[in-house]
């Protein structure tokens, strides 16, 4: 791994960043990116993940290649293969990790670590609805920007490699540098500007950009598991939120309308 410290310096210059600031994007101190570059010391596996992501070039590349001798290869998508760590019966059979609230922060640093993804609470669930699913993981939610899903609900999500598939509108828990997980509904725009529109059902929440490079995982929204009874306010909030949601697609469409008629 000789390459690895100039790599790390070359590409973080290329990116005009300080070290401080690569150090704040990777949630480690700045003197760890000193020994980094210097070749004092190496980075876990999970930390390379993270530069990989960062940089958009392969583990093989920053390990072995000489990057200031040519331009790193860039992924459509920006985002690294991995093997997913999963949990499994002594059978072999895979369960499904629970990351509730207090684990959120965890689960950012160890999400591709094996020995912490085992450590996890696992359950299983055999319901019909997901037995032709790929790999599950269960999320506790917070914050009330996916209302009616109550704070604290579990949506269970199954993992998407690929994210040029993810649907329009469709809700999915992201896994996210900066932001931890949310769960949020999801328009694609990575083959146009390599970024996702988050959107909350709470119409209280404005939609907001998120730059692939700052996503970690995908997790396609299956089923919720929620304990809270919603009581006759709660119906009473969906119903107006259904309205403003109503009277916000009729504003799109007329200003839609009056951009055709305009041309």
């Amino acid at each position: 791994m000789k390459q690895l410290g100039p790599n790390i310096r070359y590409l973080r210059k290329a990116k005009s960043w300080t070290q401080a600031q690569l150090a704040e994007k990777l949630q480690v101190n700045r003197s760890l990116i000193g020994a980094y570059e210097e070749g004092r010391s190496e980075p876990r596996l999970d930390t390379l993940q993270l530069f990989c992501h960062l940089f958009s070039v392969s583990l093989e590349e920053l390990l072995y290649k000489k990057l200031d001798q040519k331009t790193p290869s860039l992924r459509k998508s920006d985002y690294p293969l991995r093997v997913l760590p999963v949990a499994v019966e002594p059978s072999g059979k895979e369960l499904i990790s629970l990351i509730p609230q207090k684990a959120a922060a965890g689960y950012t640093r160890g999400y591709s670590d094996t020995e912490y993804i085992e450590g996890l609470k696992s359950i299983s669930l055999p319901l019909p609805e997901l037995q032709q699913s790929g790999t599950l993981r269960i999320f506790q939610i917070e914050g009330d920007s996916m209302l009616p899903v109550q704070p604290g609900a579990y949506v269970i999500g199954e993992f998407v490699e690929n994210w040029e598939t993810l649907k329009n509108n469709g809700c999915y828990i992201l896994l996210t540098l900066n932001d931890g997980i949310v769960y949020k509904r999801v328009e694609n725009e990575l083959n146009a500007k390599n970024r996702l529109l988050l959107k909350s059902d709470n119409t209280d929440y404005k939609p907001y950009y998120l730059d692939a490079l700052e996503v970690l995982e995908v997790w396609k929204a299956k089923g919720i598991l929620s304990f809270q009874m919603p009581n006759e306010n709660d119906l009473k909030d969906q119903q107006y939120q259904r309205m403003l949601q109503g009277i916000n697609d009729l504003k799109d469409e007329l200003s839609q309308l009056k951009s055709r008629i305009g041309d």
